[in-house]
């Protein structure tokens, strides 16, 4: 798998562009901010984008989605319950200063358990609430690799304090991430570095108490 990660905008969120090794069919996940910036990329790639996948909605995940999608046809996956959030985006963002970012009315809808064949990958998506009532987290077991969104980092966790955010169920997520999945099990996550969820379960000390 070829990951490139853009880290954008003015909160450094982490933008994935992936595909199979030499393919012409690419996935984004979270484009956050900085379209030119993103579509730069997938052009430099010489890939045709076929989707558009969001973990959640938080106004720093999702500020490119509208330019990117109205630029190269591809369609948006979002989590349903939060769907109106995208559809709204500045009603939503809770401090003055950043965008203005562009609504989207998202073609696809996600809860969690389903399954989706897009660019050549097998990818399971993984309900994983807390750091925002809808979160999902994208899987994909052929590649022991994991899109995280803002559950789980290199030696932190989400936040839980935002409007949606609960601490106990972010640490049920996690708990699921680290006792269902591989440890070897590469973590992309939305803001931060690249890590591996044997890695978070060893060292991250948010997790010290799922060690126990």
């Amino acid at each position: 798998m070829d990951v490139r990660m853009l880290t954008v905008g003015m909160v450094a969120e982490n933008t994935f562009i992936f595909r199979r090794e030499g393919s012409k069919s690419a996935l984004i996940v979270d484009p956050g901010d900085e379209a030119p910036k993103l579509l730069g990329a997938i052009d430099e790639l010489g890939v045709t984008l076929e989707a558009i996948l969001l973990t959640h909605t938080h106004f720093d995940h999702v500020g490119a989605v509208a330019p990117v999608a109205k630029a190269t046809g591809a369609e948006v996956w979002v989590p349903k319950m939060e769907r109106p959030v995208l559809a709204d985006i500045m009603s939503f963002v809770p401090w003055p200063g950043f965008g203005p970012f562009e609504s989207y009315d998202a073609e696809h809808d996600l809860e969690g358990g389903e399954t989706l064949q897009l660019a050549g990958f097998a990818i399971e998506v993984l309900f994983t609430p807390g750091h925002s009532p809808g979160h999902v987290s994208f899987h994909i077991p052929d590649e022991r690799a994991i899109f995280s969104g803002d559950v789980l980092f290199q030696g932190s966790v989400g936040r839980d304090d935002l409007p949606g955010g609960d601490g106990p169920t972010l640490m049920r997520s996690i708990r699921t991430l680290v006792e269902t999945l591989p440890e070897e099990t590469t973590v992309y996550p939305g803001h931060m570095g690249v890590t591996t969820l044997g890695a978070e379960r060893a060292t991250n000390p948010f997790l010290a108490e799922l060690a126990r």
